[in-house]
């Protein structure tokens, strides 16, 4: 088989596969409110496989390099949630994504253009989550209406998260790992919700998911620095394995805690 003819069929199976994994979840997640929803929506459910493919494609050490740069882009969606969370109190979706998108495109320059240890993105990620849980801790208790789920829901969260994953691994070869590790962690998720929720339940609602978002994305952070230190000691798969238990950890954590009472 051709060379060229092979890689599309391998990454149209690729973008598939993933479409279909983000899918299951987040349907579930519609369905459990807005504290499962953020949840769910943060764990690695468009990176992880991304990060699986990037894995096959470059190896451990890539991915392990690839991690440090999506934990410092982990404060770039964390923001980006937030200040959507904010802007639709009052504002409409073509408002406050558009404004949310932007301010993600300014500061994700940024950080492409700092050259990031773990030690300086894992400080920026204590400083910027420590303020937005502040500022995200009135927001998260909004009744959520249950809403019934059309195709073309599904069918445009296929496709958004279809091309990350596309576009992801093609430009992997070009980009290196720094460019990959922002490209992963692009807030598809995210977006997808805002665009599908806020026009169906309002921004109040979906604004609670991403305010419960931002407590999801501390697991991420987590869940990069795992990957980071795991995947060259002891291979992609054992690492990508630790930060997705990590990952999953956290959000569980949260979730009993909740359910105590403790706001966290």
């Amino acid at each position: 088989m051709p060379p060229d003819l092979y890689f599309a069929l391998v990454l149209i199976v690729k973008m598939a596969v993933t479409a279909a994994f983000v899918l299951a979840a987040t349907v579930t997640a519609e369905r459990a409110g807005p504290l499962v929803g953020g949840l769910v929506a943060t764990l690695p459910l468009g990176a992880g496989p991304v990060y699986i493919f990037l894995a096959l494609d470059h190896g451990a050490h890539f991915i392990g390099e690839s991690a440090i740069n999506s934990l410092a882009i982990n404060c770039v969606n964390v923001i980006f949630a937030m200040t959507y969370a904010l802007l639709a109190q009052r504002r409409t979706l073509a408002v406050s994504l558009p404004l949310a998108l932007g301010l993600w495109a300014v500061l994700a320059i940024g950080v492409h253009e700092v050259h990031w240890t773990l030690m300086s993105a894992a400080l920026l990620n204590v400083v910027v989550l420590s303020a937005c849980i502040v500022l995200a801790r009135p927001l998260r208790h909004v009744r959520f209406p249950r809403m019934r789920v059309y195709w073309y829901d599904l069918a445009l969260r296929a496709v958004m998260v279809a091309l990350l994953v596309g576009i992801t691994v093609t430009l992997s070869f070009r980009i290196g790992p720094d460019g990959s590790g922002i490209l992963a962690v692009f807030p598809i998720i995210l977006i997808s919700i805002m665009l599908i929720l806020h026009r169906r339940v309002g921004g109040k609602p979906t604004a609670a998911v991403m305010a419960n978002a931002v407590t999801g994305l501390v697991g991420f952070a987590f869940a990069c620095i795992v990957l980071h230190l795991t995947a060259d000691a002891f291979g992609a798969a054992i690492g990508l394995s630790l930060a997705l238990a990590t990952s999953i950890a956290w959000g569980l954590t949260v979730f009993n805690l909740r359910r105590r009472g403790v706001d966290i």
